[in-house]
C-alpha cells in the first residue's frame, strides 16, 4: 500500500490540501479511477465512484449553506444560480486543475492512454471524492470549512458576474493560435502579513511580458495579468490598471 501510496503522490497531495489525514487510504481511494483497479486487481483498492456520490452533497450542502448565509438579500433564485455554477463539473475540474490533482490519480493504462487525465468529468469527480474522504476522516464542520475556503475567491467572482471570465484560459487559447510556446506567470512582489497577502504577478512569453496584475491570491494575480495582457493584446478591451 506505502507503493501506492508514494506513486500517487499522497503526501504531496495532503500538503496541497493543507490537511494531513487520519486515514490516507481514504485520500488513496478518492484519487482511485474505477479503471485502475479493474487492471490491477491484486491491490485490492476501491475506486473512487461512492466517495464521489458522497462529496458531491458534501459539497452542495457547503456552498449552499455558505452562500446562503453570505448574501442574506439574495432571492432563491440568485442564490441557486450561484450554487450551479460553483458545483458544476467544469469549475470543479478548473479547481482541480488548479491544485494539479490529475497528477495524483490512478488510472488505468487504456484511461491514460485515451487522455483521461486531462478529462474534465474524471477530475471533477476525484475532487468531489477528496471532499467526500474529508468528511469521513473529520467530519462535517472541518470539510466544510476547507470547501468554503476553497472556493472562496470563485464565491466573490461568481457574485460579481465576473467568474465566467477566465481570462487565463483566453490568453492560453490566443496564444497557441500564434505560437508554440506557453505563458509563464512570475511573482514580481508578496507584500503584507499572511492572513492579508497581496500578490503581483507579470506574465511572459519568451520572456517578454505581456501584462502584469495583484490581486489577494496567486490566482487572482494571474487572472488580473492574463487581463492585463489581453488588452495590451488588443484581444479585449479597457484600461491595463496593473
Amino acid at each position: 500500500m506505502e507503493d501506492i501510496m508514494l506513486k500517487a503522490g499522497i503526501y504531496q497531495l495532503e500538503e496541497k490540501l493543507k490537511i494531513e489525514f487520519n486515514d490516507k487510504s481514504l485520500l488513496l481511494k478518492a484519487i482511485t479511477h474505477k479503471s485502475f483497479p479493474n487492471e490491477n486487481p491484486d491491490l485490492s483498492l476501491n475506486n473512487n465512484e461512492r466517495l464521489e456520490f458522497l462529496g458531491d452533497s458534501v459539497l452542495g450542502l457547503s456552498i449552499a449553506t455558505k452562500i446562503f448565509e453570505d448574501y442574506g438579500e439574495m432571492p432563491e433564485g440568485g442564490l441557486a444560480k450561484m450554487r450551479a455554477i460553483l458545483v458544476s463539473s467544469v469549475t470543479l475540474a478548473r479547481k482541480a486543475r488548479d491544485i494539479e490533482l490529475s497528477g495524483h490519480l490512478l488510472l488505468g493504462r487504456g484511461e491514460e492512454m485515451t487522455g483521461g487525465r486531462k478529462r474534465d468529468s474524471i477530475l471533477a469527480d476525484a475532487l468531489e471524492a477528496i471532499f467526500g474522504a474529508i468528511y469521513l476522516d473529520q467530519g462535517f464542520e472541518k470539510a466544510k470549512r476547507f470547501i468554503n475556503d476553497f472556493f472562496d475567491e470563485d464565491i466573490e467572482l461568481v457574485k460579481t458576474g465576473e467568474y465566467n471570465k477566465d481570462f487565463k484560459t483566453v490568453l492560453q487559447e490566443y496564444v497557441q493560435q500564434n505560437s508554440d510556446k506557453r505563458p509563464e506567470y512570475k511573482i514580481i512582489e508578496e507584500l503584507g502579513p499572511d492572513h492579508n497577502k497581496e500578490f503581483k504577478m507579470e506574465v511572459l512569453l519568451n520572456g517578454e511580458r505581456l501584462g502584469k496584475g495583484s490581486g489577494s491570491t496567486k490566482k487572482g494575480a494571474e487572472q488580473k495579468a492574463a487581463k492585463s495582457a489581453l488588452i495590451n493584446l488588443g484581444e479585449i478591451e479597457g484600461r491595463d490598471g496593473g
